[in-house]
């Protein structure tokens, strides 16, 4: 069965937006842990929290991806800036615990004048030390597009970040079909090339989650700009292909499409249409 969802508000709750994605045929969906421009977060609705699970588990959805906010740059130049989102990071991981069951997906970040390598290191120690504290979640670095000093664009830089992790079994990858095909790598003409590298590279047991977005760049454009299924530089025909390939298609898919939930219905029901 496909597990398939999209990019949803839990504002006015989780049993709420666990509706909405039922609506429009969705059994998962991601959402923000918190405030994605800044930091606040809401007070957990214990009520609201156990109304969604019972939901969710009356209509078979599959697991959820909680996705990290933009301001969390665990690899920045700015001490500052990095306190901040280790501080984030750990009281996520703390929070996801009453949340229905997810995976925590995140950036990895920019590093600016860091070198790498200092920039991995910190990145792993951060993750190593929340696990260390409790953590039960899945953590998964988003693959990027490469923009600017973003760490995590190329499947090298993703494999050094988890071979730094203590626990291997609570580290995963979402990869996002806009950020690999402007990070170079060709999913519209090779497919099978690209999900063998990085099986080779990372190791295919690590992929966990999906991201399904259209590119308005061209490929290898270093630029991040997702685009509407069909209406991008990639085309529905390889998105499909996408996730009909063996290594994708028992994993949860989210939508990140510049949509609102009429535009998600009509995405998810073409994808299951070409579902094979």
């Amino acid at each position: 069965m496909l597990k398939i969802g999209a990019h949803l508000s839990i504002s006015d709750g989780f049993l709420k937006a666990a509706k909405s994605a039922q609506s429009i045929g969705a059994n998962t969906f991601q959402y923000f842990t918190r405030n994605p421009r800044g930091g606040a977060a809401k007070e957990i609705d214990n009520n609201d929290i156990s109304q969604a699970i019972e939901f969710m588990n009356l209509n078979s959805f599959a697991t959820l991806v909680a996705h990290a906010p933009y301001t969390l740059n665990l690899c920045s130049n700015d001490e500052k800036v990095r306190q901040f989102g280790e501080m984030i990071f750990n009281d996520d991981m703390q929070r996801l615990k009453q949340f229905p069951h997810s995976m925590y997906n995140f950036h990895p970040g920019s590093r600016k004048d860091l070198t790498l390598d200092t920039a991995i290191e910190i990145i792993a120690k951060v993750i190593n030390d929340a696990i260390n504290k409790g953590a039960e979640n899945i953590i998964l670095l988003e693959s990027m597009s490469g923009k600017g000093s973003e760490v995590g664009s190329t499947f090298e830089e993703l494999r050094e970040i988890i071979q730094n992790i203590d626990r291997k079994d609570l580290i995963g990858v979402c990869l996002d079909t806009c950020h690999l095909y402007s990070a170079g790598y060709d999913i519209v003409y090779d497919l099978k090339g690209v999900f063998e590298s990085f099986d080779n590279i990372v190791g295919i047991k690590y992929l966990k989650a999906l991201h399904i977005n259209d590119s308005v760049n061209p490929f290898n454009s270093k630029k991040d700009r997702h685009a509407k299924l069909g209406e991008g530089t990639i085309g529905l025909k390889a998105i499909t292909e996408f996730i009909c390939h063996p290594a994708v298609k028992s994993l949860p898919l989210i939508l990140e499409t510049p949509n609102e939930i009429e535009g998600y219905l009509q995405e998810i029901q073409i994808l299951k249409d070409n579902f094979k």
